[in-house]
């Protein structure tokens, strides 16, 4: 019998499908040991050497899998492919009889070929993985038991800080402050609508800027007299290239955005997904697309489109974040000729609506561009121009799948010149707006560009500052109780590291040097205690 040990019961489920009776498959049911709950646990006179425990459920689960381990041939870690995954298979050999050794396989999606190919290549465990996730988890703790006491002198007792949520909330306090500090514009908006001698509309806006009511007046009484004709006319042809496919911080963001969903849900649910074998795995900055994937989707797309829309030579889209070598793909369907309609049946309705979102924007990045022209008229109104925008689309390219945000503006065919008659207009005031409060999506965003957090921690980051009550949702924006903004004081005027901005980044950039075998893990980490 070989054993294979994997996270979660649903993914030995998955994998129990496609290994035969030579194979068992347990589930540790996440981490099988961490730092102790009521004291730091780490001895940072000892090179900060951790002191792991286990929880008696954790002793009961490490007893099962010895027993099964001794009478196993062959023992296999399958746990996720990143850096907690590599920790947890690490965590499990540690706790093993040492007489015993074992392999690591690594997988990307759950598909009986995916599986097989792992079984085949399996690996020495990642040290330098293992240690990016340990020297994460002891900075983490670190932070906490350094601050914490201090919060609850200071502020309030039973408050806790972390590491990357103090950033974030920080985030969330000076956008408030921001809000509150604004100060509204006045400004006046006219359009006036004209046709050509064929009677055909166009509608234009006027270019000049308008401050107040004494401005806007004033215009509306001279283009109410004035003379109109055509200035000029520009046609520009443009192509548009399709979004990448999803990274976990692009899935986020889009599932806020159209389902007006959480960070914690969509991974719960893209959890789901990728468990099942529907989806390759969920947590990835990586916007790389294996070779079979794209020549499937090629295949695809000329059967079920027409071979217009499909692409000669496939398109490689270059990934954003500095370092995305653990998880090697973006986030994509396991088989693409599985359309979300096909599966809606073994599918709950959040499982379906996060499908086809990965497996429309998957389709549509290896379809031809979309063509077309945006045209621009330009008239005069006596001392005044005036503007219309239009355009329309020769070639729909991966708009078939992914569909088009504004409908066509088609303008009237004019000309250079060309006289045009006054039919009515129209103004309104306005004043400039201060900037939204964050959501889930632009939140995740701003943490992304900012180089703060990864894959794994944004939904956990969004989740713990509400739990603890230092934001809350307003219409599904957030918003800093006084809570929140007493304890981000606090922090910023005595620990001005800690909710640094580029210090926060720098952090995790020396995380993903020990990751890549830059960095050790143990320097990094001193460097952090001392220098706050």
């Amino acid at each position: 019998m070989n054993l294979v040990i994997v996270e979660s019961p649903t993914k030995a489920k998955t994998l129990g499908k496609f290994l035969g009776s030579d194979y068992q498959i347990e589930a540790s049911y996440g981490h099988i040991r961490d730092l102790p709950q009521k004291k730091l646990g780490i001895k940072t006179d000892k090179n900060f050497e951790p002191e792991y425990v286990q929880t008696d459920k954790q002793k009961v689960k490490t007893e099962e899998i010895k027993k099964l381990s001794d009478k196993a041939t062959k023992i296999f870690l399958a746990t996720d492919p990143d850096r907690e995954g590599e920790a947890i298979a690490w965590h499990v050999s540690q706790l093993l009889n040492a007489q015993r050794s074992t392999h690591r396989i690594v997988f990307h999606e759950i598909t009986e070929h995916a599986i097989k190919e792992a079984l085949e290549h399996p690996r020495e465990l990642d040290m330098k993985l293992v240690d990016a996730q340990q020297a994460r988890r002891i900075l983490d703790r670190l932070v906490g038991y350094k601050l914490s006491p201090l919060l609850w002198k200071k502020v309030r007792r039973g408050l806790s800080a972390g590491r990357v949520q103090s950033v974030t909330v920080r985030l969330v306090v000076e956008r408030e402050r921001e809000i509150g500090a604004f100060v509204p514009v006045e400004y006046w908006q006219i359009w006036v609508d004209l046709k050509n001698t064929q009677s055909a509309a166009l509608k234009v806006q006027l270019t000049t800027e308008i401050k107040n009511q004494e401005q806007a007046d004033k215009a509306e009484r001279e283009l109410r007299g004035a003379q109109y004709s055509v200035f000029g006319v520009e046609k520009k042809e443009f192509k548009r290239t399709p979004p990448a496919p999803y990274t976990t911080s692009t899935l986020q963001q889009a599932a806020a955005n159209r389902l007006g969903w959480s960070a914690k849900r969509t991974m719960q649910i893209a959890q789901g997904l990728y468990e099942e074998g529907h989806i390759t795995y969920h947590r990835t900055d990586s916007t790389n697309l294996a070779v079979e994937a794209v020549s499937a989707v090629r295949e695809f797309i000329t059967a079920t489109y027409s071979k217009e829309y499909a692409l000669a030579n496939p398109r490689v889209f270059k990934t954003k974040s500095k370092v995305a070598q653990e998880a090697h793909e973006a986030i994509r369907p396991t088989d693409v000729s599985a359309r979300p309609t096909m599966l809606s049946a073994q599918f709950n309705r959040d499982l379906e609506r996060l499908y086809e979102l990965i497996w429309k924007r998957f389709v549509a990045c290896q379809m031809m561009e979309v063509t077309g022209v945006t045209v621009t008229v330009t008239v005069t109104g006596g001392e005044y121009k005036l503007q219309a925008k239009g355009e329309t689309i020769s070639f729909e390219g991966w708009y078939k799948v992914l569909g088009k945000d504004l409908e066509e503006n088609i303008l009237p065919e004019v000309t250079e010149g060309e006289k045009l008659e006054f039919v009515e207009l129209t103004k309104e005031q306005k004043f400039t707006q201060p900037p939204a409060r964050y959501n889930d999506a632009s939140l995740i965003k701003a943490l992304e560009e900012m180089g703060i957090g990864r894959p794994s921690t944004y939904a956990p980051t969004l989740s713990t500052i509400q739990d603890r009550m230092y934001v809350e949702k307003e219409e599904k924006r957030f918003k800093p109780t006084e809570l929140g903004i007493a304890v981000n004081d606090f922090l910023v005027k005595n620990f001005p590291n800690i909710v640094d901005y580029e210090f926060t980044a720098n952090m995790e950039y020396g995380l993903d040097e020990v990751a890549n075998g830059e960095k050790k893990w143990q320097p990094l980490l001193a460097d952090f205690y001392y220098a706050v």
